[in-house]
């Protein structure tokens, strides 16, 4: 399930995912998030607090995550991802090589410093 996050700068889109995630999850919550996201503020910057196992998504979520990110590939700026899982982190560091935009993996006690990089706009 994602949950959209609160009380986080208003040019930053956050969700929570816990349980299963599955592809309604995203097209009812991430992508009408990033839309609304990009049409106020052009730039994507993004908050994932990762506090279920990746094998928990579902292959049509992972499907609905790539569409997510192919369509804004030129709008993200920043991307956040706070989880305990070691790989996940080390992956999203890695990301930004191969992406636009800066990505960095935070553990889930550092979640305030990974809203404060967010906060700071490129």
């Amino acid at each position: 399930m994602l949950s959209i996050i609160r009380d986080i700068p208003p040019h930053v889109f956050g969700v929570r995912a816990t349980g299963q995630v599955t592809a309604d999850d995203l097209k009812s919550v991430l992508l009408p998030g990033l839309e609304v996201l990009t049409q106020k503020h052009h730039d994507i910057y993004y908050l994932l607090v990762l506090e279920t196992p990746v094998e928990n998504f579902t292959a049509g979520a992972w499907f609905q995550d790539m569409v997510a990110g192919l369509k804004h590939f030129t709008k993200w700026k920043k991307i956040a991802v706070v989880t305990d899982e070691t790989a996940v982190g080390k992956f999203t560091d890695a990301f930004s090589y191969i992406a636009p935009g800066e990505s960095k993996g935070f553990k889930l006690s550092q979640l305030n410093q990974a809203i404060e990089w967010l906060s700071i706009k490129l």
